[in-house]
């Protein structure tokens, strides 16, 4: 109790939180994007529950993951040696993730482009309930890729285990907030998902090279995420003006 207290007096444990609380919601950006494209393919009476479930997952597994920091941390130390290169657990984890996001992504943009609807889950009841398992498992699947690099980020910026649990609970939650307007207007936006796709096919890139040990500075990514979405913005506006 008496730690407790301590890091609630403290300043620097208070910026080291809100710190880490902007970086968890930032690395979750990814995360948030993934889940909406998944959930909008679900009818609309089922995206809700998918999200919260998704993003409850996401919570219990960096929380889960807290607990277990040492263990997490050794997760950097190489297990598998090919051509000369160590791999570690966190390294296999980041490349199957990275594999995943590109099969997915590549995979959605074949669907997109061959205008195949997806509205008819909502006529077939037993089709609808399997597509919302398929989705619950693959947010959890890249749910631990993601909670895995948070973790280690957390760790990596502060000692506090309640600043790290405390951070991650805000982030989720705000995340989880987040989660239902942006779904909506990618919904709504039909021109956002394919840009959305290619967001994920970059962080999948992001991550093969991370596990191949190529430090990749995310605010390269995020900025060009950034400046591609300000250009959709321009393109969206071009396009209400043309019809009014």
């Amino acid at each position: 109790m008496d730690v407790i207290t301590a890091l609630i007096l403290d300043p620097a444990a208070w910026a080291a939180l809100l710190t880490l609380v902007v970086m968890e919601v930032v690395l979750g950006i990814d995360n948030l994007v993934f889940i909406s494209i998944l959930t909008n393919k679900l009818p609309e009476a089922q995206r809700p529950r998918a999200r919260a479930i998704g993003m409850f997952g996401a919570l219990a597994l960096r929380v889960a993951l807290l607990g277990s920091v040492f263990i997490i941390v050794s997760l950097k130390q190489p297990v598998l040696h090919l051509f000369g290169h160590g791999f570690s657990w966190r390294d296999l984890i980041l490349l199957a993730g990275g594999l995943f996001l590109l099969y997915k992504a590549t995979t959605e943009i074949i669907e997109s482009t061959d205008g195949k609807a997806h509205g008819d889950s909502d006529k077939k009841p037993q089709k609808a309930i399997s597509g919302l398992a398929s989705a619950i498992v693959q947010i959890l699947l890249l749910d631990l890729v993601f909670s895995v690099d948070s973790i280690l980020t957390a760790v990596g910026m502060t000692d506090h285990l309640p600043i790290m649990i405390v951070a991650v609970l805000i982030a989720v939650g705000l995340m989880f907030v987040a989660s239902g307007p942006i779904a909506a207007f990618i919904h709504k936006h039909p021109s956002v998902v394919m840009l959305a796709l290619g967001f994920l096919l970059m962080i999948g890139v992001m991550l093969i090279m991370e596990g191949f040990g190529q430090h990749v500075d995310k605010g390269y990514i995020y900025a060009a995420m950034a400046f591609a979405g300000f250009i959709e913005v321009l393109q969206m506006l071009r396009r209400k003006a043309a019809k009014d």
